[in-house]
């Protein structure tokens, strides 16, 4: 929860600080956005690679584990359809996008800010923010009323990282592993699934 709120806190003083023009010009070049980007995607296929875990589990788990992060894709993708309905206002095709940041807020928000626009992109980074902290809050009330699954899926991409404790303590050990590799799924699957939205 600390985490969420230090990285909310740099989103709203990134805001003011565009918004007062206080900043020197060469912050907000597109090249500056472009290689962090990069780093940010080469941080992350680091992560996936070093952290043994996932390979474990997949040797020891049956197939059915795979199950977990595509529903979560598909309940992502029919919520946001659901949502741009509910807004109007927002393409259909816009609505996909956020939603495939999975919870993943730097990369999708970062992604979609260089594809489409920074509006978009700050809604991405809002909505999944949200969806993290909505996961930290509500993870007793998840497994009560979805079942031990339920708190992976609020997570999805988070399940990995910042969520997993409170999924291992709500839905116990062996979820953590289902988790753990459902977030790397969904960690793989945000570039490749906002890039093809998107292009």
């Amino acid at each position: 929860m600390k985490g969420s709120l230090i990285i909310l806190g740099f989103f709203v003083a990134g805001c003011l600080m565009g918004r007062l023009n206080i900043l020197p010009e060469w912050v907000a070049d597109d090249a500056l956005a472009t290689y962090s980007l990069y780093t940010l995607l080469f941080l992350v296929g680091m992560s996936i690679g070093f952290d043994t875990r996932c390979w474990r589990v997949l040797r020891e788990m049956h197939l059915k584990v795979l199950l977990v992060p595509v529903f979560i894709i598909i309940g992502t993708f029919c919520g946001a359809a659901a949502a741009s309905l509910l807004l109007g206002d927002m393409p259909l095709l816009h609505a996909l996008g956020v939603g495939a940041g999975f919870g993943y807020y730097s990369l999708s928000s970062i992604m979609i800010t260089k594809m489409v626009d920074p509006v978009l992109g700050s809604v991405a980074l809002m909505s999944n923010i949200i969806r993290e902290l909505t996961t930290l809050l509500t993870a007793p009330l998840l497994t009560r009323v979805f079942g031990k699954l339920g708190p992976v899926a609020g997570g999805g991409a988070t399940a990995m990282d910042t969520t997993l404790p409170i999924i291992v303590r709500c839905s116990g050990e062996r979820y953590g592993i289902v988790a753990v590799f459902s977030g790397m799924f969904l960690t793989v699957a945000v570039p490749l699934l906002v890039t093809f939205i998107f292009s």
